[in-house]
């Protein structure tokens, strides 16, 4: 394998290829300087550009996979901070190559998908000048060396996801949503933001590769005035800010909210990138993670909390893009567990194939809200199959890909995940791998409860045409009828991401994880943290794998699962009805999500309003303003008042001060010895 040195230009090219289209739809297509495109020419410049990075990333991929290439330097410098230098440049590894690819091209399905889903949508040309620019934000944090420009794609994808949940800004729902994404997100960049601060204090550079190689800094060293491990403070804040960015307990509950936005954008930031930015970020620092135990415990107990109980809630869901939403936050549990128990490559390699099969079941979910005309209710839906024939069999392979069927991409990832976690030695893996098998049974059943309800038993549409219409209905029309097919733009991209969605395990699935692949980006201890190296030895190939499966645990609880919601939506339909009262109070827990929005609103935001407004009257009004500052205005005055009684202009006055004077003086020097 000969090394070869990337070129910066095919680089810059794919970073920025859609920076441009977002630009030119942007400020050409949307009357912000007029309106010189118009919407087909705005698709075709955003798909077009967003295309050429897809393709380059591909072939960069490629290069570094077969050929061993790589890039690692500055484009130019920005500027200095003392001695500290602030670099914009690329670092295109084997794991940031492996992004860029599965960044664009589900990118690209997005926009080719978008022409049908929002052909009818008043904003379709911010629509496509936002969804570019989110690429663009998104490649410029895989492709960092340094941890500034990180913070900035970090910080880009925040405020672009921020433009996209609040789409439909005339919507109030969609505005609480949004400010709850934003607010949420910002507490975990705050710890992000710390972690950064606390590396380059004791480190002198922004750069991963001089942080990496002076690790030896930060071992044994202590915050300033306290006895904590520098290390393994700064993990636990750099991991802080991936809880926000990756949704994890309990910054996790903006995620569910935001399918306010179209659906194009659940499937683009919400299942296959940004939420991943965090799984991302942690596998890049991987060799500090390395040296902190208790960073790492803290790391799987919050994962499997996520991928347990949040998957719970999808249970309970009728809505059909938050049955999903709550599986994404439930699967981003199963990667942070990966990353706890150092099985960074299994977390990586479930990243990949998540973002293929979970934007298959977001865009399958949009096409099925618009074959139902805008109603997202699952309750309300039914038989379908017959209706939406190629959404129907795409969507039930992105299901089985899901719930972890054996020789589809998500059983290869997931099955590594639990096998990793039960043999991983820190603290809290036996609780992460009870949690994580319990939640293959409640992966299958929310999997299959959505399935059954709306493709299989009965049609349910024709007498629900009153149904309400709930958050992708903003500017379509409300008409009943029968369901129908979306059209081929809206079903193409369904069978593209239903091909990886089968197959990309299985071709990828010994290079990624048992190869030397992912080596040069991600660094493990192996006498310390032994899973990865324990279940190396137990893989036979990935055919051997999947046949011997057929006794595993796993694999018995997703047959389960498939079995409870079959029975229960399918042959006796009263039984949920029935399970629902039976457990009343546990479903009054369950439906207001572990009471999270309660405390978000009640404690943190009205109690901290609260807080504020102490601060103001009684700190900032009262002491600041009303003792320090006016007081001392005060104080002036008052001795101005009295004194000016003694400036009289009468002479005998004065003299009688002088005399006054000299005996207070004689007295002085007399009694003082």
């Amino acid at each position: 394998m000969q090394n070869t040195e990337l070129s910066p230009i095919l680089l810059s090219i794919i970073a920025f290829a859609p920076l441009l289209g977002s630009i030119i739809t942007g400020f050409f297509g949307t009357g912000f300087v007029g309106n010189q495109i118009n919407r087909r020419a705005s698709h075709i410049i955003s798909i077009a550009l967003v295309a050429v990075s897809a393709v380059l990333s591909c072939y960069v991929l490629y290069l570094v996979a077969f050929q061993g290439a790589h890039y690692e330097g500055a484009l130019y410098t920005w500027t200095w901070i003392g001695k500290t230098q602030i670099e914009i440049g690329y670092l295109i590894d084997p794991i940031s190559a492996m992004m860029m690819a599965v960044v664009t091209s589900v990118s690209l399905m997005v926009h080719i998908y978008t022409i049908g889903y929002m052909a009818d949508d008043v904003g379709y040309q911010r629509f496509y000048s936002y969804i570019s620019l989110f690429t663009f934000s998104m490649l410029m944090l895989v492709m960092s060396n340094n941890m500034l420009q990180l913070f900035f794609g970090w910080e880009a994808v925040g405020l672009v996801s921020y433009l996209l949940i609040g789409f439909y800004f005339d919507r109030d729902s969609a505005v609480f949503a949004n400010m709850k994404a934003f607010l949420m997100n910002r507490f975990g960049d705050f710890g992000f933001i710390l972690g950064i601060g606390l590396l380059v204090a004791h480190i002198g550079s922004f750069n991963y590769n001089d942080v990496f190689a002076n690790i030896d800094k930060l071992q044994g060293g202590v915050i300033p005035g306290t006895n904590w491990s520098l290390i393994t403070a700064s993990c636990i804040c750099l991991f802080i800010g991936a809880m926000g960015k990756s949704a994890q307990v309990p910054l996790h509950a903006w995620l569910p909210d935001s399918m306010e936005g179209p659906t194009p954008i659940s499937a683009l930031i919400h299942a296959a990138t940004m939420v991943t930015a965090g799984i991302f970020m942690v596998s890049r620092f991987s060799p500090l993670y390395e040296l902190s135990n208790t960073a790492l415990s803290f790391i799987i107990i919050i994962g499997a909390i996520g991928a347990l109980f949040l998957g719970i809630l999808g249970i309970i869901q009728d809505d059909i893009k938050r049955v999903i939403a709550y599986s994404t936050l439930s699967q981003l549990g199963y990667m942070t567990v990966a990353l706890g128990a150092s099985a960074y490559n299994a977390a990586v390699f479930h990243l990949m194939t998540h973002a293929f099969f979970k934007a298959l079941l977001f865009l399958g979910a949009g096409s099925v809200i618009l074959g139902m005309h805008h109603n997202q209710d699952i309750r309300t839906m039914g038989g379908l199959r017959k209706y939406m024939p190629i959404t129907w069999i795409t969507f039930l392979l992105g299901t089985l890909a899901l719930v972890g069927t054996p020789f589809f991409s998500g059983f290869y990832s997931k099955e590594h995940i639990i096998e990793a976690v039960h043999a991983s030695n820190v603290f809290g893996a036996g609780f992460a791998y009870y949690a994580t098998l319990i939640g293959v049974f409640i992966t299958s059943l929310y999997s299959f409860r959505v399935y059954f309800l709306v493709f299989h038993g009965k049609e349910r549409f024709e007498a629900h045409d009153d149904h309400h219409h709930t958050h992708d209905d903003h500017s379509h029309g409300h008409h009943g009828g029968k369901p129908h097919e979306s059209p081929w733009v809206v079903t193409l991209p369904l069978v593209l991401l239903a091909i990886p969605s089968v197959i990309i395990g299985a071709l990828t699935i010994e290079p990624m994880l048992f190869g030397d692949f992912l080596s040069k980006s991600i660094t493990i201890h192996a006498d310390a943290h032994p899973a990865m190296h324990e279940i190396a030895e137990e893989y036979h190939g990935w055919v051997a794998y999947a046949i011997h499966s057929l006794t595993s645990l796993p694999l018995w609880l997703a047959i389960l699962g498939f079995v409870v919601a079959w029975y229960c939506y399918l042959i006796n339909t009263a039984l949920p009805a029935k399970i629902y009262r039976f457990f009343a109070p546990i479903n009054y827990v369950l439906e207001n999500k572990y009471f999270a929005d309660w405390f978000n609103i009640e404690v943190v935001a009205r109690g901290g309003r609260k807080l504020g407004s102490f601060l103001w009257r009684f700190i900032d009004k009262g002491l600041i303003d009303g003792v320090l500052v006016m007081g001392s205005s005060h104080v002036v005055r008052g001795i101005a008042a009295v004194s000016r009684y003694l400036q009289s202009g009468y002479i005998y006055h004065y003299a009688f001060a002088m005399i006054i004077g000299v005996i207070v003086l004689i007295s002085f020097f007399v009694l003082v010895p």
